[in-house]
């Protein structure tokens, strides 16, 4: 189920800090959301059973039929469905109440399409909750991610379809920032061998596999250094009023 250090695990001890900072915004959803809920790529559903929970029904999307057929069988009074998106081919205009879509948007191509199509299938008053990670926080090039944003760039892009774009952050207390900074130098060696800078110069498919291998070697280093990947809980992250010096934003749109 985990091919690439991208899709991170929840029983990988090396992806614990990772897998905690992306299962936090579903626990915040999980309180802000009710009836007809969607989930535009849930991947293997790390939040998944929170957000069934608060859902009078949730569909969930994601282009893994894999997963899809996994889930199908384990949540059966769920919708699945696998397809590649945008567009969201086969929902009807006004539809849901909530959509829930977390770290996706920086792998979608047409990200204008994207937010178009999920205002599309939103009711009227309806809200999109959305994460991506912060383009000033990244240590290096990701090769899975087609773009990153900064915080007004993709305020903009929602704006152009959403009344209201409500723009916070999720940042980290200080063990969450010492594993940070840790991670930081820990890249830093790594990518101090790439005189030429290829991770920017070369097409992102040649540089998945080897910075899947790198990713991974650094996640385990560190966990074995003191062991504070460890201790990272969700716990430890927060919403926070200061998008642009959060680890990752935190969008909630209104139709």
């Amino acid at each position: 189920m985990y091919k690439t250090t991208e899709i991170t695990s929840a029983e990988i001890a090396s992806d614990n800090p990772v897998h905690q900072r992306l299962l936090f915004p579903y626990v915040e959803a999980a309180t802000m959301v009710s009836g007809n809920v969607l989930e535009i790529g849930c991947g293997w559903g790390r939040g998944l059973e929170l957000l069934n929970k608060a859902a009078k029904q949730y569909t969930g999307i994601d282009k893994n039929q894999e997963l899809i057929s996994a889930l199908s069988a384990e949540y059966p009074n769920a919708t699945f469905i696998a397809a590649n998106i945008p567009p969201l081919a086969g929902l009807a205009d006004n539809m849901f109440d909530f959509i829930v879509t977390f770290q996706v948007i920086e792998h979608i191509e047409n990200d204008d399409l994207f937010i178009r199509e999920a205002h599309r299938v939103l009711k009227p008053g309806g809200k999109l909750l959305l994460t991506t990670v912060n383009k000033t926080f990244s240590l290096t090039r990701n090769p899975w991610h087609v773009r990153e944003y900064y915080a007004d760039g993709l305020k903009s892009l929602m704006n152009k379809y959403f009344s209201a774009v409500d723009t916070k952050g999720i940042h980290g207390n200080k063990k969450v920032m010492t594993y940070y900074e840790q991670n930081k130098e820990s890249v830093k060696k790594l990518t101090r061998f790439d005189i030429f800078n290829l991770q920017y110069r070369l097409p992102r498919r040649l540089l998945q596999v080897p910075y899947d291998l790198m990713n991974r070697l650094n996640r385990n280093r560190l966990l074995q250094a003191d062991g504070l990947a460890a201790e990272i809980n969700y716990t430890d992250y927060v919403v926070s009023n200061d998008p642009a010096g959060s680890l990752d934003f935190f969008y909630v749109a209104t139709k």
